[in-house]
């Protein structure tokens, strides 16, 4: 059973109702999105499902069904604010919902198969869903799951600061904590964060998550049951998330289950800063020069 690619495209919902693609980054237009799905298709993936809004499911087919239709079966569901569908007798409040570990709740009645986890608007690289693949087909348990971990150096801005989940890995690979530094920034050839105003080096090869998870099915009995607890505690606070991270820490803490790092040489793109457009363009022109892309990505 070949594993699915399930999408976090909820966020981009606002600029597809719009009936407008989000940015173009390659010389048709195509968006990262684009890329993200034809290399799942060619590392070996066999379904993608987006998680959307689903007042934009239209919108969404429009664009997605006939460029992937014969080239990988595709499906979508939907992140709201519905408590009743957890048994939760609540109505809260809020501008959107509770985040990525939310999210992810929403394919639970989709996939039966081991899966992996992305952004919709990260640019991962063809070796990540080839080594996820592998992983998902290969070692994957209901007790052994994983994370692409990018070099930290392979994943920053030239144009300020980013926020990054700094992995601490055992020495046989495998994930032990994540701990979140949210000023990460070149200093010269160096990387460093700061805190409390100092300064503090990283090595160009530190393992950081990116949001790029493999699991099976199994976990989403546990992630309801940790969102169940998350709406009742945070009801009065209609901005708190429930994000990945929460489920993964609390695999880890309770040793239900253990998180391999798969380390991968691929740059990560991504558009923090309006000014990291034209550098995203350029990699991605420099990829199809290589002959990593076609020039027309689904001509």
């Amino acid at each position: 059973m070949k594993p699915t690619l399930l999408i976090l495209a909820a966020g981009m919902a606002s600029r597809y109702g719009s009936m407008k693609q989000i940015d173009g980054f390659g010389p048709n237009e195509e968006t990262i999105i684009d890329y993200s799905i034809y290399d799942a298709i060619k590392a070996g993936f066999g379904k993608v499902v987006f998680i959307i809004k689903e007042e934009f499911v239209e919108n969404f087919k429009a664009i997605f069904d006939s460029k992937l239709k014969g080239k990988i079966e595709t499906d979508y569901v939907f992140q709201n604010f519905d408590l009743q569908q957890y048994g939760l007798d609540l109505e809260i409040e809020r501008a959107k919902p509770w985040g990525t570990g939310h999210a992810i709740l929403a394919a639970r009645h989709a996939i039966k198969e081991p899966f992996c986890v992305i952004n919709a608007d990260d640019f991962y690289g063809l070796d990540s869903f080839q080594k996820m693949v592998s992983f998902l087909t290969e070692e994957v348990t209901g007790s052994n799951y994983s994370m692409i971990g990018y070099e930290i150096a392979k994943t920053l801005s030239d144009f300020g600061s980013v926020s990054r989940g700094v992995c601490k890995v055992s020495h046989d690979g495998y994930l032990e904590e994540i701990i979140e530094r949210t000023k990460v920034l070149r200093d010269g050839e160096a990387v460093v964060y700061e805190e409390d105003d100092k300064q503090y080096p990283l090595a160009l090869d530190t393992r950081v998550s990116m949001n790029f998870w493999g699991f099976t099915p199994e976990v989403f009995k546990l992630a309801e049951e940790l969102f169940k607890d998350f709406a009742i505690t945070h009801q009065e606070d209609p901005k708190s998330e429930f994000f990945i991270p929460i489920i993964v820490e609390t695999l880890l803490n309770s040793e239900k289950a253990d998180f391999k790092v798969v380390p991968t040489d691929s740059k990560w793109f991504g558009v923090t800063y309006k000014e990291d457009k034209p550098v995203v363009k350029a990699s991605i022109d420099a990829l199809i020069s290589e002959g990593v892309y076609p020039a027309n990505l689904w001509g």
